[in-house]
């Protein structure tokens, strides 16, 4: 379906549901539009956030001709512990069938990437991309918030095969430094065999939403160009610290690149 979000030309949700796993997960947006389709759209009345599968929407990215961007339930995290491992083979099904759309997932679980994506054998689709193989046209990233959680997930993204990595800080609840922040032609230490290809940053919207600073935004932009990964700005949420007038000068196109497919 058609989307807001301005990193991607489609959201496309398979899977609902989820469950809070960190600070970036207390206002968080999907909980409250499920919550709003109570009852409705194939969301639950009595508990719309449940994990659910929907099986009428997976042939939804068959059906686009053109090539689009395609973010992969925004509604939930395809890698939570109570996804089934079959539910997640048939999302790479329909994604090794499309090869002219580019696709994009992000979880809070990267510990969850390896066995959900990889670790069952077969002999048909798209599970033959284990073994250290990918599907070239998914994408795969981590969401963080602040520092520590930057430090646990990024690490573990960076050992997963995939055909690019990238990093989404939103909502950005605090100062964020990414040491990974490496290309192929520089040197990379042996337990990082992989590196970051892009980075999306954005401030907390909707009730109650955390401010975030000018600065945290900048030094990140900065940290990107030093290593030549795209940056994509996404806006600064709701809350904007008093008498900030910095968030006026960076809204340019500049802030707003994407990685090379």
């Amino acid at each position: 379906m058609p989307t807001k979000i301005d990193w991607c030309d489609e959201v496309w949700n398979p899977v609902t549901g989820c469950t809070k796993i960190s600070p970036g997960c207390d206002h968080c947006y999907a909980e409250r539009m499920a919550k709003r389709l109570a009852g409705r759209c194939g969301y639950l009345k009595n508990n719309p956030f449940k994990i659910t599968l929907h099986p009428e929407r997976l042939s939804i990215p068959l059906r686009w001709r053109k090539p689009r961007r395609i973010f992969v339930n925004s509604m939930g995290d395809l890698f939570h512990e109570q996804v089934a491992t079959q539910w997640v083979d048939d999302v790479l099904e329909v994604i090794a069938a499309c090869p002219h759309h580019t696709f994009m997932i992000l979880t809070k679980r990267p510990k969850n990437i390896d066995e959900k994506l990889y670790g069952i054998k077969a002999t048909h689709g798209c599970r033959v991309l284990g073994g250290g193989d990918y599907l070239p046209n998914l994408w795969l990233g981590v969401t963080v918030e602040n520092q520590m959680m930057a430090d646990q997930r990024i690490p573990v993204l960076l050992r997963v095969p995939a055909a690019k990595r990238f990093v989404s800080i939103e909502p950005m609840l605090g100062p964020v430094e990414i040491p990974h922040l490496v290309r192929p032609y520089h040197r990379l230490p042996f337990s990082y065999p992989h590196w970051i290809d892009w980075v999306i940053c954005g401030g907390e919207t909707g009730p109650g939403a955390r401010p975030m600073m000018s600065e945290w935004v900048e030094s990140l932009r900065d940290q990107c160009v030093d290593a030549g990964v795209p940056f994509f700005f996404k806006g600064w949420g709701t809350a904007l610290r008093p008498k900030d007038a910095t968030y006026q000068l960076i809204e340019g196109r500049e802030w707003k690149q994407f990685p090379e497919k």
